[in-house]
Protein backbone atom coordinates (compact mmCIF):
# COMPACT_ATOMS: atom_id res chain seq x y z
CA UNK A 1 0.00 0.00 0.00
CA UNK A 2 2.76 2.76 0.87
CA UNK A 3 6.56 2.66 0.84
CA UNK A 4 8.56 4.72 3.49
CA UNK A 5 12.33 6.16 2.06
CA UNK A 6 14.48 7.67 4.54
CA UNK A 7 16.96 9.93 2.43
CA UNK A 8 20.35 11.02 3.67
CA UNK A 9 18.74 11.17 7.16
CA UNK A 10 20.34 12.53 10.10
CA UNK A 11 19.54 13.54 13.77
CA UNK A 12 20.99 15.31 16.53
CA UNK A 13 19.94 15.80 19.55
CA UNK A 14 21.03 18.82 21.66
CA UNK A 15 22.28 20.41 18.54
CA UNK A 16 24.83 22.86 19.06
CA UNK A 17 24.87 22.55 23.08
CA UNK A 18 27.85 20.92 24.93
CA UNK A 19 25.66 17.64 25.17
CA UNK A 20 25.46 17.23 21.12
CA UNK A 21 24.48 13.45 20.39
CA UNK A 22 24.22 12.58 16.76
CA UNK A 23 21.44 9.36 16.83
CA UNK A 24 21.68 8.76 13.21
CA UNK A 25 24.43 9.65 10.52
CA UNK A 26 23.29 9.94 6.44
CA UNK A 27 20.80 6.93 6.28
CA UNK A 28 19.68 5.92 3.38
CA UNK A 29 16.84 3.24 3.43
CA UNK A 30 13.55 2.15 2.07
CA UNK A 31 10.61 -0.50 3.30
CA UNK A 32 9.18 -1.29 0.95
CA UNK A 33 5.72 -1.66 -0.36
CA UNK A 34 3.38 -4.67 1.56
CA UNK A 35 6.87 -6.09 2.96
CA UNK A 36 7.41 -6.61 6.89
CA UNK A 37 11.14 -5.70 7.07
CA UNK A 38 12.37 -6.63 10.66
CA UNK A 39 14.80 -3.52 12.22
CA UNK A 40 17.43 -4.59 14.08
CA UNK A 41 20.56 -3.33 15.96
CA UNK A 42 22.35 -3.00 19.48
CA UNK A 43 21.35 -0.60 22.57
CA UNK A 44 22.10 3.16 21.14
CA UNK A 45 22.05 2.06 17.51
CA UNK A 46 19.64 4.83 16.52
CA UNK A 47 16.59 2.13 16.12
CA UNK A 48 14.17 4.26 18.08
CA UNK A 49 15.42 7.54 16.97
CA UNK A 50 14.58 6.41 13.43
CA UNK A 51 10.98 4.94 13.93
CA UNK A 52 9.75 8.01 15.69
CA UNK A 53 11.07 10.14 12.23
CA UNK A 54 8.71 7.43 10.53
CA UNK A 55 5.63 9.48 11.71
CA UNK A 56 7.11 12.72 12.30
CA UNK A 57 7.26 12.84 15.90
CA UNK A 58 10.53 13.65 15.28
CA UNK A 59 12.10 15.79 12.66
CA UNK A 60 15.10 15.57 10.89
CA UNK A 61 17.84 17.16 11.49
CA UNK A 62 18.96 17.12 7.59
CA UNK A 63 17.42 14.79 4.64
CA UNK A 64 14.13 13.62 3.78
CA UNK A 65 11.46 10.83 4.51
CA UNK A 66 9.40 10.14 1.97
CA UNK A 67 5.73 8.08 2.07
CA UNK A 68 5.21 7.48 -1.37
CA UNK A 69 7.39 9.48 -2.61
CA UNK A 70 6.36 12.69 -1.24
CA UNK A 71 8.40 14.42 1.42
CA UNK A 72 6.31 14.48 5.08
CA UNK A 73 7.51 17.46 6.00
CA UNK A 74 6.82 19.24 2.57
CA UNK A 75 3.79 20.62 4.81
CA UNK A 76 4.10 21.07 8.26
CA UNK A 77 0.32 21.67 9.17
CA UNK A 78 -0.32 18.56 7.64
CA UNK A 79 2.18 16.23 9.32
CA UNK A 80 -1.02 15.05 11.80
CA UNK A 81 -2.33 13.31 8.42
CA UNK A 82 0.69 11.63 7.98
CA UNK A 83 0.27 9.79 11.22
CA UNK A 84 -2.84 8.41 10.56
CA UNK A 85 -1.18 7.00 7.89
CA UNK A 86 2.05 5.70 9.31
CA UNK A 87 0.96 4.48 12.58
CA UNK A 88 3.73 3.62 15.36
CA UNK A 89 2.79 1.16 17.92
CA UNK A 90 5.73 1.84 20.69
CA UNK A 91 7.63 -0.38 23.19
CA UNK A 92 5.64 -1.59 25.92
CA UNK A 93 2.49 -0.09 24.38
CA UNK A 94 0.05 -1.33 27.31
CA UNK A 95 1.38 1.28 29.82
CA UNK A 96 0.04 4.12 27.18
CA UNK A 97 -3.68 2.87 27.69
CA UNK A 98 -5.57 5.75 29.56
CA UNK A 99 -9.27 5.52 28.54
CA UNK A 100 -12.35 4.44 31.02
CA UNK A 101 -12.47 1.38 28.82
CA UNK A 102 -10.74 -0.93 26.12
CA UNK A 103 -13.44 0.24 23.51
CA UNK A 104 -12.79 3.86 24.24
CA UNK A 105 -8.77 3.32 24.25
CA UNK A 106 -9.32 1.43 20.24
CA UNK A 107 -11.63 4.24 19.70
CA UNK A 108 -9.30 7.29 20.07
CA UNK A 109 -7.31 7.03 17.06
CA UNK A 110 -10.14 6.81 14.78
CA UNK A 111 -12.30 9.49 16.76
CA UNK A 112 -9.14 12.08 15.83
CA UNK A 113 -9.87 11.39 12.32
CA UNK A 114 -13.20 12.33 12.39
CA UNK A 115 -14.76 9.53 11.46
CA UNK A 116 -18.60 8.83 12.13
CA UNK A 117 -19.96 6.95 15.33
CA UNK A 118 -20.77 4.14 12.85
CA UNK A 119 -17.54 3.93 10.97
CA UNK A 120 -15.94 3.92 14.71
CA UNK A 121 -18.02 1.25 16.01
CA UNK A 122 -16.94 -1.04 13.33
CA UNK A 123 -13.56 -0.73 13.18
CA UNK A 124 -13.54 -1.13 16.84
CA UNK A 125 -14.60 -4.38 17.04
CA UNK A 126 -12.94 -5.49 13.87
CA UNK A 127 -9.34 -4.61 15.15
CA UNK A 128 -10.41 -6.31 18.37
CA UNK A 129 -11.36 -9.53 16.89
CA UNK A 130 -8.51 -9.20 14.37
CA UNK A 131 -5.61 -9.20 17.34
CA UNK A 132 -7.17 -12.00 19.04
CA UNK A 133 -9.15 -9.55 21.85
CA UNK A 134 -12.17 -11.16 22.67
CA UNK A 135 -15.22 -8.78 22.26
CA UNK A 136 -17.03 -9.22 25.51
CA UNK A 137 -13.36 -7.21 27.15
CA UNK A 138 -14.16 -4.04 25.18
CA UNK A 139 -16.10 -2.29 27.90
CA UNK A 140 -14.04 -3.18 30.84
CA UNK A 141 -11.40 -0.98 32.29
CA UNK A 142 -7.69 -1.94 30.43
CA UNK A 143 -6.37 -2.10 33.74
CA UNK A 144 -8.37 -5.21 34.24
CA UNK A 145 -6.57 -7.09 31.22
CA UNK A 146 -3.40 -9.30 31.42
CA UNK A 147 -0.27 -8.06 29.97
CA UNK A 148 -0.92 -10.07 26.63
CA UNK A 149 -4.69 -8.61 26.65
CA UNK A 150 -3.20 -5.28 27.31
CA UNK A 151 -0.49 -5.12 23.97
CA UNK A 152 -3.14 -7.20 21.96
CA UNK A 153 -5.58 -3.58 22.93
CA UNK A 154 -2.72 -1.19 22.12
CA UNK A 155 -1.85 -2.41 18.56
CA UNK A 156 -5.88 -3.11 18.15
CA UNK A 157 -5.75 0.83 18.52
CA UNK A 158 -3.11 1.37 16.07
CA UNK A 159 -4.71 -0.74 13.51
CA UNK A 160 -8.09 0.89 13.97
CA UNK A 161 -7.28 3.80 12.06
CA UNK A 162 -6.23 1.07 9.11
CA UNK A 163 -2.54 2.84 8.43
CA UNK A 164 -0.99 2.52 4.98
CA UNK A 165 2.48 1.78 7.11
CA UNK A 166 2.25 -0.09 10.55
CA UNK A 167 5.66 0.42 13.10
CA UNK A 168 5.89 -1.59 15.63
CA UNK A 169 9.10 -1.32 18.22
CA UNK A 170 9.13 -5.10 20.45
CA UNK A 171 5.73 -6.02 20.37
CA UNK A 172 6.46 -8.90 21.73
CA UNK A 173 8.66 -7.92 24.92
CA UNK A 174 8.13 -9.09 27.87
CA UNK A 175 5.71 -11.80 26.50
CA UNK A 176 6.21 -15.82 26.47
CA UNK A 177 6.81 -17.72 23.70
CA UNK A 178 3.59 -18.82 23.15
CA UNK A 179 2.27 -14.97 23.35
CA UNK A 180 5.39 -14.44 21.18
CA UNK A 181 4.32 -16.10 18.68
CA UNK A 182 0.78 -15.31 18.73
CA UNK A 183 1.15 -11.38 18.47
CA UNK A 184 3.54 -11.72 15.73
CA UNK A 185 1.80 -14.29 13.90
CA UNK A 186 -1.57 -11.80 14.38
CA UNK A 187 0.85 -9.19 12.51
CA UNK A 188 1.88 -11.17 9.84
CA UNK A 189 -1.38 -12.42 9.09
CA UNK A 190 -2.75 -8.45 9.01
CA UNK A 191 0.46 -7.85 6.41
CA UNK A 192 -1.23 -10.88 4.28
CA UNK A 193 -4.70 -9.99 4.50
CA UNK A 194 -4.23 -6.13 4.21
CA UNK A 195 -0.96 -6.00 2.34
CA UNK A 196 -0.22 -3.01 4.78
CA UNK A 197 3.24 -2.14 5.01
CA UNK A 198 5.04 -3.35 8.37
CA UNK A 199 8.05 -2.50 10.29
CA UNK A 200 9.01 -4.48 13.62
CA UNK A 201 11.87 -3.63 15.54
CA UNK A 202 13.17 -6.50 17.75
CA UNK A 203 16.63 -7.82 19.88
CA UNK A 204 15.12 -11.26 18.92
CA UNK A 205 16.91 -12.66 15.80
CA UNK A 206 14.44 -15.97 15.89
CA UNK A 207 11.46 -13.53 15.83
CA UNK A 208 13.09 -11.68 12.80
CA UNK A 209 14.13 -14.58 11.07
CA UNK A 210 10.14 -16.38 11.10
CA UNK A 211 8.22 -13.74 10.88
CA UNK A 212 9.86 -11.06 8.67
CA UNK A 213 10.65 -10.44 4.73
CA UNK A 214 13.92 -7.99 5.23
CA UNK A 215 16.33 -7.09 7.69
CA UNK A 216 17.83 -3.75 8.40
CA UNK A 217 20.72 -3.64 10.44
CA UNK A 218 21.66 -0.21 12.07
CA UNK A 219 24.89 0.12 13.93
CA UNK A 220 26.04 3.54 15.52
CA UNK A 221 23.44 5.34 14.20
CA UNK A 222 24.65 3.71 10.58
CA UNK A 223 22.27 1.25 8.51
CA UNK A 224 25.04 -1.04 7.90
CA UNK A 225 23.11 -3.70 6.15
CA UNK A 226 19.87 -4.78 4.46
CA UNK A 227 18.58 -7.20 2.30
CA UNK A 228 16.71 -10.43 2.36
CA UNK A 229 16.81 -12.87 5.62
CA UNK A 230 19.02 -15.33 3.58
CA UNK A 231 21.12 -12.78 3.10
CA UNK A 232 21.62 -11.11 6.25
CA UNK A 233 21.68 -14.36 8.51
CA UNK A 234 24.47 -15.41 6.01
CA UNK A 235 26.29 -12.57 7.14
CA UNK A 236 26.94 -14.36 10.90
CA UNK A 237 30.81 -12.88 11.21
CA UNK A 238 29.10 -9.23 9.95
CA UNK A 239 26.40 -9.44 12.63
CA UNK A 240 28.77 -10.43 15.34
CA UNK A 241 31.12 -7.64 14.77
CA UNK A 242 28.63 -5.20 15.48
CA UNK A 243 27.59 -6.86 18.43
CA UNK A 244 24.53 -8.44 17.32
CA UNK A 245 23.61 -12.61 17.66
CA UNK A 246 22.41 -14.66 14.94
CA UNK A 247 19.25 -17.20 15.61
CA UNK A 248 20.63 -20.07 17.75
CA UNK A 249 20.01 -22.75 15.05
CA UNK A 250 22.34 -20.62 12.42
CA UNK A 251 25.23 -21.29 15.15
CA UNK A 252 24.33 -24.40 15.50
CA UNK A 253 24.23 -25.23 11.45
CA UNK A 254 27.67 -23.06 11.76
CA UNK A 255 29.44 -25.59 13.99
CA UNK A 256 28.16 -28.03 11.84
CA UNK A 257 29.74 -27.06 8.99
CA UNK A 258 33.02 -26.09 11.11
CA UNK A 259 33.19 -30.44 11.34
CA UNK A 260 33.33 -30.67 7.76
CA UNK A 261 29.41 -31.60 6.96
CA UNK A 262 28.07 -29.84 3.78
CA UNK A 263 25.27 -27.97 5.18
CA UNK A 264 24.23 -24.39 3.75
CA UNK A 265 25.03 -21.26 5.70
CA UNK A 266 22.06 -19.26 5.24
CA UNK A 267 19.87 -21.79 7.44
CA UNK A 268 17.97 -19.70 10.41
CA UNK A 269 14.98 -21.51 11.38
CA UNK A 270 14.42 -24.96 13.03
CA UNK A 271 12.29 -26.05 10.47
CA UNK A 272 15.14 -25.53 7.34
CA UNK A 273 17.76 -26.93 9.55
CA UNK A 274 15.19 -30.29 9.91
CA UNK A 275 14.35 -30.20 6.78
CA UNK A 276 18.56 -29.96 5.42
CA UNK A 277 19.55 -32.04 7.58
CA UNK A 278 16.62 -35.02 6.79
CA UNK A 279 17.64 -34.34 3.31
CA UNK A 280 21.27 -35.12 3.68
CA UNK A 281 20.72 -38.23 5.96
CA UNK A 282 18.74 -40.00 3.02
CA UNK A 283 21.03 -38.46 0.31
CA UNK A 284 24.38 -37.95 1.08
CA UNK A 285 26.25 -42.19 2.35
CA UNK A 286 28.85 -39.77 3.86
CA UNK A 287 26.18 -38.08 6.67
CA UNK A 288 25.33 -40.86 9.28
CA UNK A 289 23.00 -40.34 11.92
CA UNK A 290 25.04 -40.39 14.71
CA UNK A 291 27.12 -37.37 13.14
CA UNK A 292 23.70 -34.60 14.57
CA UNK A 293 23.70 -36.34 17.86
Amino acid sequence: MSEIKLENISFVYGSGTPYEIHALENVNLTFEDGKITGLIGHTGSGKSTLVELLNGILKPTSGRVLLDGGDIWAEPKKIRGVRFRVGVVMQYPEYQLFEETVRADISFGPKNMGLSDKEIAERVVEAAEFVGLDVSLLDKSPFELSGGQKRRAAIAGVIAMRPDVLVLDEPAAGLDPLGRESILSKICEYNKNSGVTVIIVSHNMEDMAIFCDKIAVMSNGRNVMYGDRDEIFSRRDELLAVDLGVPLITDTVHELSALGIEIPDNIYTVERAKECILSLLGENPKVKKGDFT
